[in-house]
Order: structure tokens, then sequence, then C-alpha cells
């Protein structure tokens, strides 16, 4: 599905496709990601999207953001909402799928194959959009997972799917592993 001059587009939904590798047990290396999407066309760009928590001191995800930033990723983010649900629970919000969709049709023009790395049903009218554009669209996400990750209709719209799965060996780490704590 993918052909060497292909004008190539990665457009990764950050929160949705860490929580796909972490359902399979894996965490993707970027850097290896990278290669293999360079690889397979001529890689125009790649995208990451991420909602970050403002105001605090240390951030799990700052170090990955920092590491794509210095590495040829676009990284676009947003400050996550914090709110409380009807259950009295902390929750955060952080969608990022306007400023993707938007990034993607304005790229469009300039793209054979975009490879959007989301299972959100929502991304079916961009995927619509793109292929009415000419451009072929690759979904990257899993169905492997209990309950799978990638919404059907998403599926179903998208040229090619790619099980995330698949690219284990290619684009894969195992998860760190957090050292317990020593007794003293």
């Amino acid at each position: 599905m993918f052909y060497k001059d292909d004008r190539l587009a990665l457009f990764i939904d950050g929160a949705n496709i860490y929580a796909a590798a972490k359902a399979l047990g894996f965490d993707i290396d970027y850097k290896l990601l990278r290669q293999e999407f360079d690889r397979r066309g001529k890689l125009l760009r790649a995208y990451y999207y991420t909602a970050l928590m403002e105001g605090e001191e240390y951030s799990p995800i700052r170090p990955l953001v920092d590491w794509l930033h210095y590495n040829g990723f676009c990284v676009v983010t947003k400050p996550a909402k914090e709110y409380t649900d009807q259950m009295g629970r902390r929750k955060v919000k952080g969608n990022m799928d306007i400023e993707l969709t938007v990034d993607a049709m304005e790229l469009a023009p300039r793209l054979d194959h975009a490879v959007l790395f989301s299972g959100d049903g929502d991304f079916r009218p961009l995927v619509e959009a793109l292929q009415r554009q000419g451009v072929r669209v690759s979904i990257v996400s899993t169905i492997r997972s209990q309950p799978p990750m990638i919404a059907d209709e998403l599926r179903r719209q998208a040229d090619n799917f790619i099980e995330l799965d698949a690219l284990r060996d290619i684009i894969g780490r195992p998860p760190r592993e957090t050292p317990a704590p020593t007794e003293e």
C-alpha cells in the first residue's frame, strides 16, 4: 500500500496510540517509527499531538515531547483541562482532534498518503475528506486489545489498516519497568 515516491505525513494522536501500545504491552520507539516510515516513502512531516498539564513541576510526558521536538517531529500541544466528574473524581481532558484535522487538511494538497495513528472514530469524516482530495489514508491502531482500540467505522473508511501489534518488532521496545522500592 506504500510506494517509494509517496509523499507521506504521519499524524500521531499521542494519547490514543500510547493507550493502544500499552494495551498491547509495549512502548513505541519514535526514532524507529520515523525510520520505518522514512523507508516507506518520502516523509514530509511527522506530527505528534498531546495535551499537557500546565503548572505541574514535572510532567511524565515532558521528556518525550522534548525529545520529539529535537528529533524532527512537529509537536502540537495545548493545555489540558482539569475537572471533577459527577462522581467527584478528578479528570483531565485534552482533546487534540481539531488541531490534527486542521493540519491534515492544510497539508493534503501536498500529500499522496496520510498515516493516522489513532483508532478514534471521530476521525472518520477527516479520512473521508482526505480521500476526496485523492490522498490515501492508512490507520495505525489495534484490534488485538480487549476491547479493540479502533472504531469499526474508522477502520472501514481507511484505505489501509495497519495493526499496531504487527509493528511491534519494528517500532517497539519493551515497556519500562518501574524499579521496585528497595528496603533499607
